[in-house]
């Protein structure tokens, strides 16, 4: 009999309980997603992967399994000899792959021969994900979300790091999307998550929190950059009201260059977000926004995009939607005492999700 256990969830108390959660998947599999606190020690690689797999198609089950188990040998006594060389005997380990198969449990034999104490989770990842989809995407369970409001520059996601600071409960959709949200919202050195991975990370945060207090979020479309909200999540955005945040287009502009340096010293990304807006405005305005950055005029390239493009497309959508705060905050000046001032204005005005 194999020396090792099953885990049939994944709830928090569950995961806590140990002192090591391995993933045994590929590293591709575990790049697109994992669970929280999750390590990837493959016993496959992606290209072994493949080549078990190709076997298994164009020659045999057997020629596969022996390919593999040769494979899955080799990689496992590397992970003994340096990964796992430190782990101390008494450490209480979680495996899983795909879905709790010949993976997952090739390891657990090994790693329970050798001494420590293993589960498996049962249904592998296939469980987490299902648990995931089932809360974000199903579950008609009530949020208690209060949206951070305002056209663009306006701080918002700086003062919900302030009131995060301040011990209040926050999901920065925009933090765990890595993307600012508008055309030139993505990051050149840093790739927005997949959309499994992203989901998974908005589930990791709301797990740990708590229902009965607001949860304070900034209103976004149904997508952050290339990645789409869960249902559950854009529901209850919807549903939520809204404290807007006001400032003149001068501060506006002046905390966008601050915001944005990646934009301000990239030329090529600054144009390739331009060429987004090239259906939206004429050839000759395109041209002039150029000519504006590569003169170095950011504050009034910034100011124009705001007046020109960005509050245009605000105005169109909150007509659109009928959406009116519950709350308007105005700062004549967006700099670190004004992001906090408001945020301390945001918590006294006692607005209830």
């Amino acid at each position: 009999m194999p020396d090792y256990a099953m885990l049939d969830d994944t709830d928090t108390a569950s995961l806590a309980g140990f002192d090591l959660i391995v993933d045994v998947r590929s590293p591709g599999e575990f790049a697109e997603d994992h669970l929280p606190g999750a390590i990837n020690l493959p016993v496959l690689s992606d290209d072994e992967r493949v080549r078990v797999g190709t076997i298994y198609k164009q020659v045999s089950t057997f020629d596969a399994r022996r390919e593999g188990a040769a494979l899955v040998t080799r990689n496992i006594g590397h992970h003994l000899e340096t990964a796992l060389a430190g782990l101390p005997r008494k450490s209480k380990v979680l495996l899983y792959c795909w879905r709790g198969g010949m993976r997952s449990r090739s390891m657990a034999l090994v790693l329970s021969a050798v001494g420590w104490k293993v589960s498996l989770l049962r249904g592998g990842y296939r469980t987490w994900r299902r648990e995931v989809v089932a809360q974000l995407e199903h579950s008609e369970a009530s949020l208690p979300f209060i949206l951070i409001d305002g056209q663009t520059g306006t701080a918002k996601t700086a003062i919900l790091l302030e009131l995060a600071a301040r011990g209040a409960q926050i999901l920065d959709l925009e933090g765990l999307a890595c993307h600012r949200g508008s055309a030139f919202g993505d990051f050149a050195d840093i790739a927005q998550p997949s959309q499994k991975r992203f989901e998974t990370l908005i589930w990791e945060q709301l797990r740990g929190m708590d229902l009965s207090r607001p949860i304070y979020l900034e209103a976004e479309s149904n997508m952050v950059g290339r990645r789409h909200i869960p249902t559950r999540i854009w529901t209850a955005m919807k549903a939520a009201p809204r404290i807007a945040i006001s400032a003149p287009v001068p501060a506006r502009a002046r905390y966008l260059v601050e915001a944005y340096p990646d934009l301000v010293s990239d030329t090529v990304k600054l144009n390739a977000s331009l060429d987004q807006l090239a259906s939206r405005h004429a050839k000759t305005r395109i041209a002039e926004w150029r000519a504006l950055h590569a003169a170095g005029d950011y504050r009034e390239l910034a100011g124009q995009l705001i007046t020109a493009h960005y509050d245009a497309a605000y105005n169109r959508a909150r007509a659109h939607h009928g959406e009116d705060p519950v709350v308007t905050l105005r700062s004549e000046t967006l700099d670190v005492a004004a992001i906090g001032e408001l945020a301390d204005a945001i918590l006294a005005a006692k607005v209830k999700p």
